[in-house]
């Protein structure tokens, strides 16, 4: 308790420092929780510590005064639903750093970057720092501008991190855990809408700017909410609102004798008594209505006050503890009113009559106390010197070294096609990248014999991509392409050419357009064969296909292998079950090359160009091609892509392996989605086009391969069962 009337400023800075001085006794005594079994009986006891204590205000500044006087009392606090990270300093502090980024050269933005986490100087430091030290500041200021404008928000994040020892210098000071874990997590704010929006860094900084301004009128979002796993080991502060429903052993409540401050010049809303009490809003600002709804809206309010003190009060298992002081106004409190304005039968008057003194205050509680021994106890408020809570120290323990005994499946692994057959391709032909792009074509023209003299009219008939060039990236670019291109497009010129156009992005290094546009043209209509009834390309409408039709399967047992899968079973599949006469026949002995990996286990993935629906419904895999099957010293014609070439090519480059995979995972794609799937009904087969041969005849550049039913069976099966460790 304190002097008769006094500043209701001083008074809650007198209650916060009092509240901290206070918690640091009770955390420092030898007092215990005392749990309890459902029947009474005591179970344990429980130290207390700053979890089991909660500080209930009404406002949010309120908040923020209590947190900081306990954080000076060195105890560990937190705002519960403060709202929004944007309302923190470490969202300011982010602000200052992007604005000095946007204006690397600038002294005064520069300066204010320093007092930052970011940089950690003093104000001393930066009141006397030399210019060679300003100078280096804005070198990294530029420096930084660059990796924000190249590698993104979270690129500058890390070499802050790295450069600037961010983390141990804010965790040094106290609540350095929460300042760091606040700039961490506006960094992954900042990075999310940089990256969704594409912003630089000048409309990134606008955009937070944005965000910091808005922060005190809304309510702070789930991804925006502040988080620190350690804050459920803090002293809990929180609005009274926010802890409905809850309850925390000790609950100290430190402003229940200031009534909520009621604006006098402004709309009120009430509930009218006159209209069935229905919420209304009265705007006039002046007569005699208004004074009489004026004097409605502060009943309710007052009404607010009581219940919100009820629920304050409320909170507490163990202990409440709630101080008064005697200001102009206290009399209107909930406090001043429920001791001082009750009746009789309990009713409490939305108006006290006047403030009581000190003396008549001590006596009411007083008086309360002797009603309940032992339960209630009165004491006056004085502060001292700061005191400080140094938390017990724990016991020491012996430090072990973690052992890695875990035995490792070094035969795991997420395969495919590309990874089995690396080592067997020219060291020319490149890897296959996260994106979709190309693994499986030559940068350099392939070996090929050359035939003889039956053949040579045929051979002088150029491709149609004779002068493109070879490789990955032309490869890629036809793949894009094709993806893009609707086939039955009623002008298919102009609809390469715009494709083409799109994907070269202007440059010449595909050569020339129309030339690439009339290869292409030429291939889209060239029948596929017979294991598709001569369809075209240029018949297949967008509903009939499926473009990059990506898969993942288990191999053997998936992340619980069950054994290996080998190499030499799926040459023994091919052996069982192909006639003499199949293409595909001779491709078991070309699994013995020791170049490839032998066998795996864990998943197989990969992605099929094209899957096409034909009539029935049937679907095929269409995978594309666009390697140089002549000599690299000859022009490229036509009779380097004549069925027997294409044959060869399929077994040198382990095309095969990839078509036997490829087949496995759209049977099982098949047979999960359409309704009475068999191999023999819907499954038509493989078409590998090769693109540069095709010019309209189907004899040239298309390889087609439908394997017999029972293969494909025993296919999906070796790669289910394996072989056994």
């Amino acid at each position: 308790m304190m002097r008769e009337i006094f500043s209701v400023t001083s008074a809650r800075a007198h209650i916060a420092r009092d509240l901290a001085a206070d918690v640091v006794r009770l955390l420092s005594s030898p007092a215990v929780i005392e749990h309890r079994a459902p029947d009474g009986a005591p179970t344990r006891h429980e130290p207390i510590c700053p979890r089991h204590i909660a500080v209930l205000v009404r406002r949010h500044v309120d908040a923020g005064q209590v947190r900081d006087a306990l954080v000076a009392a060195r105890v560990p606090a937190v705002i519960n639903g403060a709202g929004s990270v944007f309302a923190t300093a470490s969202a300011r502090e982010w602000l200052a750093l992007l604005e000095a980024i946007e204006r690397p050269a600038s002294p005064a933005r520069a300066r204010t970057a320093a007092l930052t986490s970011f940089l950690g100087w003093s104000a001393e430091r930066v009141a006397v720092a030399p210019q060679e030290d300003w100078d280096e500041v804005h070198r990294r200021l530029h420096r930084w501008a660059r990796i924000l404008r190249d590698r993104g928000v979270a690129a500058l994040t890390e070499a802050i991190a790295a450069g600037e020892d961010l983390a141990a210098r804010t965790l040094a000071v106290s609540g350095g855990e929460r300042r760091l874990t606040d700039l961490r997590h506006l960094a992954q704010l900042l990075h999310q809408a940089a990256t969704a929006q594409r912003l630089g860094t000048t409309a990134l900084r606008a955009w937070l700017a944005e965000r910091v301004a808005e922060a005190e009128r809304e309510e702070g979002e789930e991804e925006r909410a502040r988080r620190l796993e350690s804050d459920a080991e803090a002293v809990q502060v929180l609005t009274i609102h926010r802890s409905k429903g809850l309850e925390f052993p000790i609950v100290y409540c430190p402003f229940l004798w200031d009534p909520t401050w009621i604006r006098t010049r402004e709309p009120v809303s009430f509930h009218d008594p006159a209209t069935g009490y229905r919420h209304t809003v009265d705007v006039g600002l002046e007569g005699r209505t208004f004074r009489g709804h004026f004097k409605q809206h502060v009943i309710e309010q007052r009404g607010e006050d009581l219940r919100l003190a009820y629920v304050a009060l409320t909170r507490a298992k163990h202990q409440a503890v709630i101080w008064w002081a005697g200001s102009k106004d206290s009399c209107h409190s909930a406090l001043g009113r429920l001791l001082f304005s009750r009746d009789a039968a309990g009713n409490v008057d939305p108006y006290g009559s006047s403030t009581p003194t000190d003396a008549a205050m001590g006596e009411r509680l007083r008086e309360l106390a002797a009603r309940a021994p032992g339960r209630i106890g009165v004491e006056r408020s004085t502060v001292g010197l700061s005191v400080q809570w140094s938390p017990p120290v724990g016991q020491p323990v012996d430090l072990v070294a973690a052992r890695f005994e875990r035995s490792l499946d070094l035969w795991w692994r997420r395969t495919s096609y590309t990874d089995i057959t690396a080592e067997a391709h020219d060291q020319l032909v490149g890897s296959e990248p996260e994106r979709p792009g190309l693994d499986d074509e030559p940068e350099a023209p392939a070996p090929v014999a050359v035939p003889g003299d039956g053949l040579r009219a045929e051979l002088e008939r150029p491709s149609l991509f004779s002068e493109q060039p070879v490789g990955v990236r032309f490869g890629t670019f036809v793949h894009g392409v094709l993806e893009s291109t609707d086939f039955a497009a009623p002008d298919l010129d102009a609809e390469l050419s715009e494709r083409v156009a799109a994907w070269s992005r202007g440059t010449a290094e595909f050569g020339d357009p129309a030339a690439v546009v009339a290869g292409l043209r030429a291939a889209i209509e060239t029948p596929l064969g017979a294991i598709v009834d001569g369809l075209r390309l240029r018949d297949v409408a967008r509903a009939d296909r499926l473009d990059e039709l990506v898969f993942e399967l288990p191999l053997v047992g998936g992340d619980e292998p069950t054994g290996r899968l080998t190499l030499d079973a799926i040459a023994r599949v091919l052996q069982a079950g192909l006639v003499a006469d199949d293409p595909m026949a001779g491709y078991a002995q070309r699994l013995e090359d020791p170049a490839l990996r032998a066998r795996v286990r864990g998943f197989l993935t990969g992605s099929i160009d094209l899957v096409l629906r034909i009539d029935g419904p049937r679907f095929a895999i269409v995978d594309y091609k666009t390697n140089w099957l002549g000599p690299a010293d000859q022009p490229l014609t036509l009779g380097h892509y004549r069925p027997e070439a294409l044959a060869a090519e399929m077994s040198r480059a382990h095309y095969g392996l990839q078509a036997l995979l490829y087949t496995v995972a759209l049977h099982r794609y098949l047979r999960w989605r359409v309704p009475g799937y068999a191999v023999e009904r819907n499954l038509a087969g493989v078409l590998y086009l090769f693109l540069r041969g095709m010019v309209g005849d189907p004899s040239h550049g298309v390889f087609a391969w439908n394997p017999p039913a029972a293969l494909v069976h025993a296919l999906s099966d070796a790669l289910d069962q394996g072989v056994t460790p």
